[in-house]
């Protein structure tokens, strides 16, 4: 039987100001990546959302990003490779004791935005973000873009890893995404959306905007819980997953196989 993670961003609130329909998606989700306060979020809505992701017994993953509240962590930064390990360990510690108050225990890393992108293609960044996981606890797992930098490095250290796809994004020949500065980077029809999904984890290769198939690794999918349908679509991929006979499994459970 095919396997698949569904991972979620949220805890990307901020007091009382309120993004996405975290405790809802929590339904439909198997990970959930939790902000710790650098690129979004706050303590009270780390807490909050570890609370309610323990609850409904979904993995509990850091996601760290740069210190970058007024863009959202989706600026690039020109940073070194330690202050790359830095802000990660850091920002594991923070949640890492969240999660330890509420008798739980992390799941896994994924570096958020900006970082994320540059890890996934500056193998020492990628490496410095391996390392600061690693060096935490080497039972954790390491999300990244399939076929990334950050995969690699992950695997070299000796990580477990799980290779990210997603469903809202069109693909090059090379396995990566399309840059969103290019018109063609959005899927914006849901079932276009889903029989995308559905072929990279069934047959391991995604079409892609040049129409030939090439093969990708799919481990996880993202959900991005600060989307504006993401509730809908979170809803809407479950069923059709479990619809094509595809079984929707935390992480750990498969990767650690």
């Amino acid at each position: 039987m095919h396997m698949v993670d569904i991972n979620c961003d949220m805890g990307e609130s901020f007091g009382a100001y309120r993004i996405g329909n975290d405790e809802e998606i929590l339904d439909y989700v198997t990970s959930a990546n939790i902000a710790c306060g650098f690129h979004a979020g706050d303590p009270s809505t780390m807490r909050k959302t570890v609370k309610i992701a323990l609850t409904k017994k979904v993995g509990i993953g850091v996601h760290p990003g740069f210190q970058d509240l007024v863009g959202f962590g989706r600026r690039n930064i020109d940073i070194s490779p330690q202050e790359a390990y830095d802000l990660v360990l850091y920002q594991i510690g923070a949640l890492h004791a969240f999660v330890t108050s509420e008798g739980g225990k992390l799941n896994h890393v994924k570096p958020h935005g900006a970082l994320y992108n540059m890890a996934a293609k500056n193998k020492h960044l990628a490496e410095a973000i391996a390392e600061a996981v690693y060096k935490v606890n080497p039972e954790l797992i390491l999300f990244g873009l399939a076929g990334s930098e950050l995969v690699k490095a992950g695997g070299n250290i000796g990580l477990f890893t799980a290779s990210e796809v997603f469903s809202d994004r069109t693909y090059q020949t090379d396995g990566t995404l399309t840059p969103r500065s290019e018109a063609n980077a959005l899927i914006k029809e849901q079932q276009t959306a889903i029989n995308q999904v559905i072929q990279m984890v069934k047959t391991g290769m995604v079409t892609t905007t040049s129409g030939t198939i090439v093969p990708i690794n799919a481990d996880t999918i993202c959900i991005h819980g600060d989307g504006k349908h993401a509730l809908h679509y979170a809803k809407s991929i479950s069923a059709a997953l479990m619809e094509a006979g595809i079984n929707i499994t935390k992480i750990d459970r498969f990767i650690k196989k």
